[in-house]
């Protein structure tokens, strides 16, 4: 299962960091994913990074949001700086894993005021 944590209220400008702990029987992750989902539309993917390190961003969080990973505690992280308006969104981890295949966290809610 995935534990997300992190979200919150912040201002436009700020920052958020985001955290994802994978446990139980997820054993061989190949690669953890950051959705956003805003209501009425459908979840998009805003970050993912793969067991050696490629990453890939949408164009809408380049420059800004940094995804990293420790693979040894089988944890994700979204450093998300000068966040907008627009960035407002649940955000869902995921996870691929050779065994269990895709797994989804419960969701954290990122609000940005502006």
């Amino acid at each position: 299962q995935l534990v997300e944590s992190g979200g919150g209220l912040v201002q436009a400008g700020g920052s958020l960091r985001l955290s994802c702990a994978a446990s139980g029987s997820l054993f061989n992750i190949n690669v953890m994913e950051w959705y956003g989902q805003v209501p009425g539309k459908q979840r998009e993917l805003v970050a993912g990074i793969t067991s050696g390190g490629t990453t890939t961003y949408a164009d809408s969080v380049k420059g800004r949001f940094t995804i990293s990973r420790d693979s040894a505690k089988n944890t994700v992280f979204l450093q998300m700086n000068s966040l907008k308006p627009e960035d407002t969104a649940v955000y869902y981890c995921s996870a691929i894993d050779v065994v269990s295949g895709r797994v989804w966290g419960q969701g954290t809610l990122v609000t940005v005021s502006s």
